[in-house]
């Protein structure tokens, strides 16, 4: 299975206000948790079932920038993304990395 969204930074996202004021860019956290909701979205896996396995930002991300999030999932179920900015030039790699089953609460028996 593999599938690419695209999506648009909101100019007026919250997370500007303090990450960087003067020069704003996306805060990696927010670009993880995007492409987790569309692995999410797209595997019907709850978040608190996978684990982040690696991540490495390659460049930052400024406010109306549009990335695009492609994942695929491997047979072992590990699921592999790349996070492009689109650009005039082409496309700028921006963040890669992997996410498997078994998160944290994986297996635990609620009370």
């Amino acid at each position: 299975m593999s599938e690419t969204v695209h999506w648009t930074v909101p100019v007026d996202h919250p997370a500007f206000a303090g990450h960087f004021p003067g020069t704003p860019i996306v805060p990696g956290v927010l670009l993880l948790d995007r492409a987790v909701q569309v692995i999410t979205e797209a595997t019907g896996q709850a978040p608190d079932a996978l684990t982040i396995r690696s991540v490495k930002f390659l460049s930052p991300v400024g406010p109306g920038e549009t990335v695009v999030i492609e994942h695929r999932v491997a047979a072992n179920g590990t699921v592999h993304f790349e996070i492009c900015a689109e650009t005039s030039a082409g496309p700028r790699a921006v963040a890669s990395g992997s996410i498997s089953p078994g998160g944290s609460h994986a297996g635990e028996v609620a009370d």
